[in-house]
């Protein structure tokens, strides 16, 4: 327990050494204003749906082709649904380390439910990363909730009542996505988004943000992911030779492509790059949720997506196969695809 960072980060200077990334990998000086860049993440209107179906389907597709990443407002889910959700996750966070560890505290990663500091790999990486994290499944909701923290007192409700709306709009997206990639509505149901996985990120002020990070770079390996990014900055994509800051949007919901829908789209789709940087004056949090494949289903390119101006890229795998070996790789983003490739 006295491995997470958030029970002893106030009490440290300057930066241990074992969270201290190499040269090439640290972010170097952040600045605490809005980036200045050549680019911008899409932000999609999901409320016109019913007149302009057609026009957001396009900007879906065109934000997923260039970027890989966009924001999504008029979603749905009431404001005050998503911000029950992120001040659940703050308290839990807050708690005493005894309670946390009470809790659920585990670095076990064969355990459903568990809340671990920089990752499952912590005894054996070079370096650490600047954050604690709490992973449980969410779908369905009936088999997984008991194995929920028990404390905050309001965890299991709040948070069951967002992953069901979150679940849904990430659902509407998929349907909108294979409308437009003209695989039919209905594609990408059953087993191709048959669980849902949440990852809280919790990164507390750091002694010098330039030296470490919170998440290294990396593409996810699911379907698509829902962020809720709450309203401090630390979220970013890689474009270009770049790394482009996504601001937070009061009451928006992040969207990004995962490697499974890349692979599908026969790489029409694509899967940026994305990282977490840390500051030194405010605690940032965000809560992702995953909609993944079942570990037993087959990823393949869409038989229509494929002709002869546009051949197979990839071939037929299981995703635990994928998933085996993504961790093996350690999500290394130059290599993690190679094994798929035909």
């Amino acid at each position: 327990m006295e491995k997470l960072v958030s029970s002893w980060y106030n009490v440290v200077q300057p930066l241990p050494e074992t969270y201290i990334f190499p040269l090439d990998a640290r972010p170097g000086k952040l600045s605490t204003a809005p980036s200045i860049s050549n680019y911008s993440i899409p932000v999609i209107d999901l409320g016109s749906q019913g007149h302009d179906r057609d026009q957001i389907i396009q900007q879906i597709l065109e934000a997923s082709q260039e970027f890989g990443f966009f924001q999504v407002i008029n979603h749905g889910i009431p404001e005050v649904l998503l911000n029950d959700a992120m001040d659940v996750f703050k308290e839990f966070f807050e708690l005493p380390p005894e309670d946390k560890e009470a809790s659920i505290y585990s670095d076990d990663p064969n355990k459903v439910c568990k809340l671990l500091t920089s990752s499952v790999n912590y005894d054996r990486e070079a370096v650490h990363l600047w954050r604690d994290v709490l992973k449980h499944p969410c779908h369905p909701l009936e088999k997984f909730m008991p194995l929920w923290p028990k404390q905050p007192i309001k965890y299991r409700e709040n948070v069951g009542k967002c992953s069901t709306q979150v679940r849904k709009v990430a659902l509407n997206i998929l349907e909108l996505i294979s409308e437009g990639l003209r695989l039919g509505s209905e594609y990408f149901n059953d087993e191709l988004s048959q669980e849902t996985q949440l990852v809280v990120n919790y990164y507390p002020p750091c002694p010098d943000p330039s030296l470490t990070l919170g998440i290294t770079k990396h593409c996810d390996p699911q379907l698509i992911t829902i962020l809720l990014q709450g309203d401090v900055s630390g979220l970013q994509v890689f474009k270009d030779g770049e790394w482009i800051d996504v601001e937070p949007l009061p009451h928006g919901l992040v969207v990004n492509i995962g490697y499974q829908l890349q692979i599908i789209s026969n790489g029409k789709l694509k899967c940026a790059e994305h990282r977490a940087v840390t500051n030194s004056s405010n605690a940032r949090m965000s809560a992702a949720f995953f909609i993944t494949p079942s570990p037993d289903c087959y990823i393949e390119p869409a038989a229509t997506l494929i002709n002869a101006s546009n051949p197979q890229v990839y071939k037929r795998f299981q995703y635990k196969e994928f998933s085996a070996n993504y961790f093996m790789k350690q999500g290394n983003t130059e290599v993690v695809l190679e094994a798929f490739k035909l």
